[in-house]
């Protein structure tokens, strides 16, 4: 919500019920839904009175918040269910969604610099996993994967922004930290492979292949996709097409 308006209930519940109202803004959220997200198969007989109780207490919050009449607009009653009624601007995630949206097109349009700064301002508005501090239920797990699944890809879109701008030693670091956190993304070290090589570090570019090549077999065993042997082939013969992984794997339009 707007950041003049903070409210974080602390019982856990209340916070599911808040989280999902949020998750789907501007829309009316069903009984069953919130039932679903706060119980899933295992709804106490109360189950709607409590979910009452937990709107009631999100509302009396806002009250004290923002005032009634502002409470009132914001947090509403609408048969079957509620809804939150809130600014998208006011919104983290419709706001990253629509920064990363105009990265992905500048990027597209062969404008990097520009793709590369929205890009991270749509990162920037990231301060951790999504919803940490709510004990989700199946349907904000979904929600939470979503998301995660968007921040990656804003990620990758703006890696892929620098490389094209030349910034291959800059990324070198962020590149190995982030092997490391996504060790099966076999993107992630394609770029770091990439970057090594447009850095004059030829031999760590093989090792860092050899690195990957060890773990896939150790994990899943499985060898290296074929354009990262390609890659590797073009970093053994010192070819100028060792950019062809980056190439097969961009993120689509």
């Amino acid at each position: 919500m707007h950041e003049n308006v903070k409210c974080t209930p602390t019982a856990p519940k209340a916070r599911n019920t808040l989280a999902l109202l949020l998750s789907r803004a501007n829309q009316i959220v069903e009984i069953p839904a919130l039932i679903d997200e706060l119980w899933s198969d295992n709804p106490p007989r109360s189950a709607v009175t409590t979910t009452q109780t937990y709107i009631y207490q999100l509302r009396k919050m806002l009250c004290r918040t923002v005032g009634d009449e502002a409470a009132g607009r914001l947090l509403i009653t609408q048969a079957p269910g509620y809804g939150l009624r809130v600014e998208e601007d006011d919104i983290d995630a419709r706001v990253f969604e629509r920064l990363t949206d105009r990265g992905k097109r500048l990027l597209h349009t062969n404008r990097p610099e520009e793709a590369a700064r929205h890009l991270r301002e749509a990162l920037a508005l990231w301060r951790g996993p999504a919803l940490a501090d709510v004990a989700t239920g199946r349907r904000l797990e979904a929600h939470v994967v979503q998301l995660e699944e968007m921040r990656l890809t804003a990620l990758q879109l703006r890696v892929q922004a620098d490389v094209r701008l030349g910034r291959h030693a800059e990324l070198v670091p962020e590149l190995r930290s982030l092997v490391a956190s996504h060790p099966l993304n076999e993107w992630f070290h394609a770029q770091l492979i990439t970057c090594l090589r447009h850095s004059g570090r030829r031999g760590e570019a093989l090792q860092a292949y050899q690195s990957l090549r060890r773990l896939l077999d150790d994990e899943l065993g499985l060898q290296p996709s074929m354009p990262l042997q390609r890659l590797q082939q073009h970093l053994l013969t010192d070819t100028v097409d060792g950019d062809a992984y980056a190439v097969d794997l961009r993120v689509s339009a």
